[in-house]
């Protein structure tokens, strides 16, 4: 869980506090949540206690997650009742993917909750407040509509160095896994106009990364400014023109959408990152088609060669799912036979964990893998994927690489930032360096992260 933070209210303002589960995409719609309630006077706060408001912004895609959620409202209500006690009010909302599959049940079993919305209605906030402010309970809005973005504020919240953007929304793959159709609704582009005006915006406020956003951005299609329509590629390069930008990442990706402009893009876009998160799930084909991928191993596999010729030094990421309902000894060894042909610098790995209402949850019980098989299969894959992962860093060490610096280090008198592979770095520096790139010698390769010097520091100590 993030908690939207920001300076403590002054005066009269009214306290909100939101707490956000899962992906990016998450953490951007509770900034953009937060911002169509500031102009009613709410000011975010680190804490719950004395909210005047608490959003949970919610993940359906993990286990449990439900059962988190009622875990976190039952603490939530104990704040509710004692704000009541003393004559206050807290107005507790459920947003996110659990609202949008889960919005009766919610209320049925936790009748406290004020407001349940949908990630469509995050713009109608503000009159779902209205309408329980004056009296109404149990508010739900869960439906789609297109036009979400438009009706947004102007994002307040500019400040990162890195800056999320979301530009996509929503699948139309229907993947038999996944609940993002059910909970997201279709695919829907923003224009590039309304794009390109946020970016410059976030430019502006220092602003030196922008991450594109989507539960499946390289599908995006949206209205050129002056008419006809881009995709993905041709943004890239309009948004790599914008003063100020050093850096332009996307995620998450569809092997069935990388098109010969996007991988041109990588080779001809310097500000472009040389990482590309491009998930596959499984090595075997016959996975592949029961999970409704609708590419085969091959085909992502010829797809990573013609990446690897546009840009050589390209850093791999995937998703990957093991114990699918009737994967076999065979198909795992499919999957861990492309894992090491391909070789990822990073990766993360999930045991199939049924999602309420996809195809899969209703898998036969003769066709479900065994949980400990599952589990040993899942660690077995880890394994290769953190070697993998240890000698991408390894090879790193010792080159001298431009890091952009993102915030403080974990301990004092350090800072943090990335190399272009999206590899963590963490070195002694001043926090003045905070939001600029700088050459970095890399002297050590940790597991999860590098350390480093930079070239600066390393100059003066051979001409002392």
């Amino acid at each position: 869980m993030t908690p939207i933070r920001d300076s403590a209210p002054h005066g009269n303002a009214r306290r909100l506090h939101v707490l956000t589960w899962g992906c990016q995409m998450n953490v951007y719609d509770s900034e953009r949540m937060s911002d169509a309630l500031a102009p009613l006077g709410f000011a975010a706060v680190g804490e719950p206690d004395g909210a005047d408001m608490v959003i949970l912004n919610t993940c359906h895609i993990r286990e449990r997650a439900t059962e988190k959620v009622f875990s976190e409202l039952g603490r939530l209500r104990r704040l509710k009742d004692a704000r009541a006690q003393a004559g206050e009010r807290m107005v507790l909302v459920l947003a996110g993917c659990v609202a949008q599959a889960e919005g009766e049940e919610i209320l049925a079993r936790a009748p406290f909750v004020d407001i349940v919305l949908g990630p469509q209605s995050y713009h109608r906030l503000p009159g779902l407040l209205a309408r329980v402010e004056a009296g109404e309970a149990g508010v739900i809005e869960t439906e789609f509509d297109d036009d979400k973005f438009a009706a947004l504020p102007a994002p307040r919240r500019l400040s990162p160095v890195s800056a999320f953007l979301t530009i996509q929304e929503g699948c139309d793959k229907f993947c038999s896994f996944c609940v993002v159709p059910y909970t997201r609704g279709a695919e829907h582009s923003r224009p590039a106009a309304a794009i390109l005006a946020e970016a410059r915006a976030r430019l502006a406020a220092g602003a030196r990364e922008i991450v594109l956003l989507g539960q499946n951005v390289n599908a995006w299609h949206g209205a050129a400014p002056a008419g006809g329509d881009w995709r993905l590629g041709r943004l890239i390069r309009a948004l790599a023109d914008l003063p100020g930008l050093e850096r332009l990442r996307y995620t998450t990706s569809h092997p069935r959408d990388m098109d010969d402009e996007l991988i041109a893009a990588h080779a001809e876009v310097p500000a472009l990152v040389p990482f590309l998160h491009l998930p596959v799930q499984s090595g075997s084909d016959r996975i592949l088609a029961a999970m409704n991928r609708r590419h085969r191993a091959d085909d992502y596999l010829r797809l990573i060669e013609r990446v690897r010729a546009a840009r050589a030094d390209i850093a791999l990421s995937s998703d990957f799912i093991v114990g699918y309902p009737g994967e076999t000894e065979d198909d795992f060894a499919a999957t861990l036979a492309l894992v090491e042909r391909v070789g990822f610098a990073q990766a993360y790995s999930f045991r199939f964990s049924p999602r309420p209402g996809t195809p899969a949850a209703e898998a036969r019980r003769a066709d479900m893998v065994a949980d400990i098989v599952a589990e040993a299969r899942l660690q077995a894959l880890q394994a290769v994927l953190r070697r993998q992962q240890a000698a991408f860093n390894a090879a790193t060490a010792g080159r001298t690489l431009p890091v952009l610096f993102t915030s403080p280090g974990r301990h004092p008198g350090q800072i943090g930032g990335r190399t272009p592979y999206l590899q963590p770095v963490h070195l002694t520096g001043p926090a003045a360096l905070i939001g600029q790139t700088r050459m970095v010698t890399i002297t050590a390769a940790h597991p999860n992260s590098l350390s480093g010097i930079l070239v600066a520091d390393v100059e003066e100590r051979a001409c002392a």
